[in-house]
């Protein structure tokens, strides 16, 4: 799960006007793309343009695009070129990069020991798109409290950050994924995450959801969402109306009062 990380305003446009995705100080992408970079996520493959660094000049390049902060919080804009050949991380065995270059496994969990010899668990992925190896922290990957309406378990959330399947009593089944625009795949097209947050509740609606891994899916069954969704989609829709000042309504109390 991916809430909004950063503030739209916060944006390096002039990066993004120099690589052609931005003008006149308005943004030229999609909107998939742009949940992606403010939610902390790489977008889809694209063509950039006109790319200068270092006296070189690239007139197109096909690579994603993805946002990190500097050390003054300012938003750098990172790109993510294809590569001619995949370099593969030292903590994965060959064979097991073959079988993720291969598409014939999804991810791999490594446990690895950083510089001040503590274990950290990462979650390995290959994007194809770009030749390269995709590597989440699982420490600091967010598993959604409710799906759907749905509590998730300890166990739930903790095979969430693992990448594994997740199955819900509506049938609904995700994973989370760090190569995904959305960041999570699932069998359905459309579901509703939320998050406990200082006793509140945020939710983040996802549609148009990428298919499991290497798994076809019914375009009807994918289109039929369970009253829990439903249900999630209305409390997200009153929280969000609560939410707006009743300007009109006090007004019209301001005249009567005259």
């Amino acid at each position: 799960m991916n809430l909004i990380s950063y503030n739209e305003n916060k944006l390096p446009i002039e990066d993004l006007e120099t690589i052609g995705l931005a003008a006149g100080g308005q943004l030229l992408l999609n909107v998939d793309d742009l949940k992606a970079l403010l939610s902390g996520r790489r977008t889809g493959l694209m063509q950039l343009h006109n790319l200068q660094a270092e006296n070189i000049h690239i007139k197109t390049l096909d690579a994603k695009i993805s946002l990190a902060p500097d050390e003054n919080g300012k938003l750098d804009l990172l790109i993510h070129p294809v590569y001619r050949k995949a370099v593969t991380p030292s903590f994965l065995e060959d064979n097991e990069a073959e079988l993720l270059q291969k598409g014939e496994v999804e991810n791999f969990q490594k446990i690895t020991i950083d510089d001040k010899g503590n274990k950290k668990e990462l979650l390995v992925e290959y994007d194809a798109d770009t030749r390269e190896f995709i590597v989440s922290d699982t420490d600091k990957i967010l598993a959604p409290d409710m799906v759907n309406g749905e509590f998730l378990t300890p166990a739930q959330k903790e095979n969430y950050r693992k990448g594994k399947q997740v199955e819900l009593p509506d049938h609904t089944v995700f994973n989370y994924s760090g190569k995904d625009t959305h960041g999570i795949r699932s069998n359905k097209i459309a579901l509703i995450a939320s998050i406990l947050i200082d006793g509140g509740l945020s939710y983040v609606l996802y549609k148009g959801l990428n298919a499991l891994f290497n798994k076809k899916r019914d375009a009807k069954e994918a289109e039929k969402l369970s009253p829990g969704y439903h249900n999630a989609v209305k409390d997200m829709q009153n929280q969000q109306r609560q939410a707006i000042p009743q300007v009109g309504r006090t007004d019209r109390a301001e005249e009567q009062s005259r």
